[in-house]
């Protein structure tokens, strides 16, 4: 049987304040092609630049998050030096490069989730497994290195001993593996990921939303500059957030004892 959309495709739904983003192209166990990454990077953008999207959820359509990019579809550019695609304008769905991402991202995955799949799961914030997860970075048995970030968010992760375990090798490991690892927070029944992604999603959409940027945004700092870094943010970004419409709903709410209406201002 042929397949249905050779490039695959990029499913984006919105759900109130979420924007789901779909990796589609099942029967293939959605394997990524340059034209998917272009439209991951389009999607990411979308959730960015829109302020009535405050959570993004990555998941994927049928059994596997997926096999890692479609290699024969990319070998060519390799050869030349080239990149996963990305844009300078465009948010990268990899937080590799291009414009910086300040919203959160969950991470739904289920079945086969190398190479690039691993990658996109490390650049989000929270990833969700299903327990019949599959991982491998098995680049190094196709001659080429990860170029997505492995390389070092492993070592970010789970130390360097435990990177190299699974860098070098190309082996696979498991969703219990991967969590102690760090690199999932959460493991359930392959069919409730997408389910259990959009709970933890609601738990974020509740919350203030400037403040969960700022939060995020200040962990980041940290982990990119260091703590003295982070510290030397604290006053201006709360005061900033503390003269926000939605900390005079979080007081007023609390005096009122009911639930905060936060909108984002």
């Amino acid at each position: 049987m042929s397949e249905a959309n050779p490039a695959g495709r990029i499913s984006v739904e919105r759900r109130g304040n979420l924007l789901l983003i779909g990796l589609d192209r099942p029967e293939k166990r959605n394997g990524l092609t340059p034209e998917m990454f272009h439209a991951l990077n389009d999607a990411y953008t979308l959730l960015e630049d829109d302020p009535g999207l405050w959570v993004g959820i990555l998941h994927a359509h049928g059994d596997h998050f997926t096999g890692g990019i479609d290699l024969p579809r990319f070998a060519a550019a390799m050869a030349e030096g080239g990149d996963l695609p990305h844009a300078p304008d465009k948010v990268d769905a990899f937080n590799l490069r291009g414009r910086p991402r300040s919203k959160p991202v969950i991470a739904a995955v289920k079945g086969i989730c190398f190479t690039a799949g691993i990658e996109l799961m490390l650049a989000a914030d929270i990833v969700v497994a299903g327990s019949d997860c599959r991982f491998a970075q098995i680049e190094p048995k196709r001659g080429i290195m990860a170029t997505g970030g492995a390389t070092f968010r492993f070592v970010e992760r789970a130390g360097w001993g435990n990177a190299m375990r699974w860098l070098l090798t190309g082996s696979e490991f498991d969703a219990g593996e991967a969590r102690r690892l760090g690199f999932v927070q959460e493991i359930v029944e392959p069919a409730s990921v997408l389910d259990r992604a959009l709970a933890i999603a609601g738990e974020i959409t509740d919350k203030a939303p400037l403040a969960v940027r700022a939060t995020r945004d200040n962990a980041r700092t940290y982990a990119l500059h260091g703590q003295e870094a982070a510290i030397a943010g604290f006053g201006e970004t709360q005061r900033r957030l503390a003269r926000s419409a939605d900390a005079a709903e979080g007081v007023l709410s609390f005096i009122e004892k009911r639930p905060p209406r936060f909108t984002g201002a």
